[in-house]
């Protein structure tokens, strides 16, 4: 026997609710560096729950 196909309610994006003027904005961030990279944020995470929590990272780490 087959299932009856699910119903997925489709959630909003983080993006949907953002206008192209915001969108271009970000993006002119991230191409002039004001980035922080993903590994330097995980770190910083994995360190909330230590006794040595590590400063929030910024820009270009």
């Amino acid at each position: 026997m087959s299932e009856p196909p699910r119903e997925f309610q489709e959630e909003s994006a983080v993006f949907d609710d953002m206008d192209q003027a915001e969108l271009d904005q970000i993006m002119a961030d991230m191409d002039a560096g004001k980035s922080v990279a993903n590994e330097a944020v995980t770190r910083w995470l994995r360190s909330l729950s230590t006794e040595n929590p590590l400063p929030r990272p910024k820009c270009g780490e």
